[in-house]
């Protein structure tokens, strides 16, 4: 469906950030640098993670089993999944958006996504066999055709679904574990990779397994990523993942350090950014220097940059606060748990249902244009400018898409728009039909309610992550926030934080009409005219549906104490100023304060880059948007300072607004304004301050500020002169003169960058 902002500052933008998904890999030999030559006086850290901890050399390192918090939960103590109501007919109560868009209530963008499933493919992922591998353990999901609930045909009668292999030694007498095919810490894994082999091929020179005799720069082809025929027969290439469209040709995968990196357009663009930055970083290096010198020192920097960016603008914008850094804890075993792998980080519900890209009109010709038109992509010329509105199913495993787009357009587009909120709802691109090829001669139902006229298959990621979690022996919901401390649920109330788990009349746990949205909320905290299409598809942040969430839970569970750790942990309200609830932020607090304080090479404690800076003026600490701007044909002035948030909004932690009517006459009033930063973050570059006018009063002139009301919505944005607020600071003389009739209440709430303000 289309997602329009009308009231964004900026160009509507859309974008996506991507998935973990199954694959197959095999367990590759550690690969360690060879130090002995190099001129650079810093150790250089392994590819696969080995030898970090020096006392304990195998911690975080690759195709390690997960680590756990909880103790394993089996029906049988060793391997068999406990049994639960059928996952589909789940995700058909809980997960099911009805083809309706509720976007993140901070504004936080798809960089939230995107950034998020480059760490993912950075840290993690399972070893395990694809779906119908007859090598695989298959234990299929059951499909109810019958259900009332499901509008989706699939002729295989089942959603595909194969286990984990189970980690060596594990499962027989002793509780299932999982292994990692990854290494446990931030460290460019989907830049360059966990082996020699793979490295030597990503970087330019000679293919011979040994990358130490390459050049300092990595491959590519156009300033974009290798194919997999990049140097001649593409089955000699490192191993993709592949599948949807690119199953057609394969040879066209792009390569890069991780297997997933062809998954969607957004996130393949991202390893591209990351992949021209390393390149820049060897451009400004002495020729004097070795390339494998060049090289290691480059590396360096961009793993510092990934670092950087992830705890200094990722983890804030999505609202996980960290105890500050105290410095490098060789205690700490980095092993990603399997609680985070499989419960904590697979917040699918954020993903986009689309990606809308904007750019200049005369960036593409009519050649172009028609192409993209041909593979199901809506082409909208609006004056000086194109969109091209791309279903996600059009955005995966299609990097062709990627060049004939360019890097810079991608790139903006990911910041241009709010990802969905991170709740129980998943889009049906992801929950009914992922990485599935649509049936043919229906080119106008790639979206939308139409969706399931395209497709013949089901595949449901929602579904899937629920058996992933009984695959792997996740504790309950309950029992996974005892082990993090936190206190038992005892009613479906409490979980979901709504007043009653009780069906309405006219709904049930089998009623589709259980499923409708009676009422919908924007950003102003103002219900969404339900006659406006563009307003439903584009701005709700918050919702009521005909039956409350406790209820449906209610109706499949039965018991509290029965449902599933990812359901539970989707369905609980947000902690206010986060994008979760209180057990995945207390799962996502502990991994990255793990990964943070157990890693030898992290950038607060790694002499190297001062090293790095003092000889060859190479600073790591930039911020995503620099990196966009100097890998890219987006000035930086086209971008705001913080990626991450809508128009670069950044949300303080409190705030206070005081609202005083200086004078009033027969039609007119005027109002003075003040605006506090109470808390302890900076709004560092422009504020929007939202309030709703009560009884249609209109605003004719504000100072010190601009304003673009629409009906009794009134946003006020910053002016050029004070768009920074930092902690503790006031501004004052914001203020306006309006007309008003009848009566002239004052607005009853004031948010400032969405965080809701005091007034007084």
């Amino acid at each position: 469906m289309r997602k329009r902002r009308p009231y964004l500052r900026a160009p509507i933008l859309a974008g996506l950030v991507t998935l973990a998904t199954v694959a197959s890999l095999s367990v590759t030999p550690p690969a360690a640098a060879d130090v002995s030559t190099l001129a650079v006086p810093f150790a250089v850290q392994s590819l696969d993670g080995s030898g970090n901890n020096t006392a304990n050399p195998t911690w975080g390192q690759a195709n390690r089993p997960y680590s756990r918090v909880a103790a394993a939960r089996y029906a049988d103590g060793r391997s068999q999944p406990v049994a639960g109501p059928n996952s589909r007919y789940i995700s058909n109560r809980i997960f099911n958006d009805a083809n309706q868009n509720v976007f993140s209530e901070r504004q936080v963008t798809a960089w939230g996504w995107t950034w998020g499933q480059l760490l993912d493919h950075t840290f993690g992922l399972r070893l395990g066999r694809a779906p119908g591998d007859p090598a695989g353990e298959t234990a299929n999901i059951p499909f109810n055709a019958n259900d009332p609930l499901e509008d989706f045909e699939n002729t295989l009668g089942f959603i595909p679904f194969a286990r984990s292999d189970p980690a060596p030694g594990t499962g027989a007498t002793n509780a299932r574990q999982q292994v990692n095919t990854n290494p446990s810490y931030i460290n460019g894994f989907p830049i360059y990779g966990g082996t020699d082999a793979r490295l030597d091929w990503l970087r330019e020179g000679s293919n011979d397994g040994n990358p130490a005799n390459n050049n300092a720069r990595l491959l590519l082809q156009g300033s974009y990523l290798p194919r997999a025929n990049a140097r001649g027969n593409a089955s000699t290439a490192p191993a993709m993942e592949i599948d949807g469209i690119l199953r057609a040709n394969p040879a066209s995968a792009m390569v890069a350090g991780d297997v997933r990196a062809n998954e969607n357009l957004f996130l393949t663009a991202t390893h591209t950014l990351m992949a021209r930055e390393h390149n820049r970083i060897v451009g400004l290096l002495p020729a004097s220097l070795s390339e494998e010198d060049k090289f290691q020192i480059a590396r360096r920097v961009v793993i510092a940059e990934q670092q950087y960016i992830t705890y200094n603008e990722w983890l804030p914008a999505m609202g996980i606060s960290l105890p500050a850094y105290s410095g490098y804890n060789p205690g700490v075993n980095t092993a990603l748990s399997n609680e985070f792998a499989t419960v904590g980080y697979r917040v699918h519900s954020q993903i986009h249902g689309e990606m809308e890209i904007v750019a200049d009109a005369g960036r593409y010709t009519p050649a172009q244009l028609a192409a993209f038109g041909a593979q199901g992509i809506e082409v909208v010329t609006e004056e000086d400018d194109v969109e091209l509105v791309i279903p996600l199913n059009r955005g995966f495993f299609n990097p062709d898409l990627v060049p004939a787009i360019g890097l810079g357009p991608l790139l903006q587009a990911v910041g241009g728009e709010p990802q969905y909120r991170n709740e129980e709802m998943i889009d049906n691109q992801l929950r009914s039909v992922l990485f599935q090829i649509p049936v043919s001669g229906n080119p106008e139902c790639l979206d939308g309610e139409g969706l399931p006229q395209c497709f013949d298959a089901v595949l449901d990621l929602g579904a899937i992550d629920v058996e992933r979690g009984r695959d792997h022996g996740m504790p309950t919901y309950n029992q996974l926030r005892q082990a993090y401390g936190l206190p038992a649920r005892t009613s479906f109330t409490q979980v979901t934080g709504e007043p009653s788990a009780a069906f309405p009349p006219g709904t049930g746990v089998d009623n589709p009409a259980s499923l409708n949205f009676p009422q919908l909320f924007d950003v102003f905290n103002a219900e969404v005219d339900q006659a406006d299409e563009d307003a439903v598809e584009g701005t709700p942040v918050r919702f009521n549906r005909a039956s409350p969430v406790a209820a449906r839970l209610q109706g499949i569970y039965g018991n509290v104490n029965n449902v599933d750790a990812f359901v539970g942990a989707l369905a609980e309200p947000h902690v206010p100023g986060t994008e979760f609830g209180e057990l995945q932020r207390a799962i996502w607090t502990r991994e990255f304060q793990r990964l943070r304080d157990g890693d030898r090479f992290f950038y607060a404690n790694d002499p190297a880059l001062q090293y790095i800076q003092n000889t060859y003026g190479i600073d790591f600490r930039r911020n995503l948007g620099d990196l966009i701007a100097l890998n890219s044909d987006v000035p930086r002035a086209e971008l705001p300072r913080n990626v991450f948030f809508a128009e670069g909004d950044v949300p303080p932690a409190s705030c206070r607004v005081t609202y005083r009517v200086e004078s009033q006459w027969n039609t007119g009033f005027q109002v003075n304004m003040s605006i506090t930063n109470t808390g302890s973050t900076a709004v560092p570059d422009g504020w929007t301050l939202r309030f709703v006018f009560p009884d249609g009063q209109q605003i004719t002139q504000l100072w010190n500020g601009v304003v673009a009301q629409d009906g009794a919505r009134v946003p006020v944005v910053s002016a050029s002169w004070n768009g920074v607020l930092n902690p503790g600071q006031t501004i004052s003389g914001v203020g306006f003169n309006a007309t008003w009739s009848g009566t002239n209440n004052r607005p009853a709430a004031f948010s400032l960058n969405t965080t809701a303000c005091a007034v007084g």
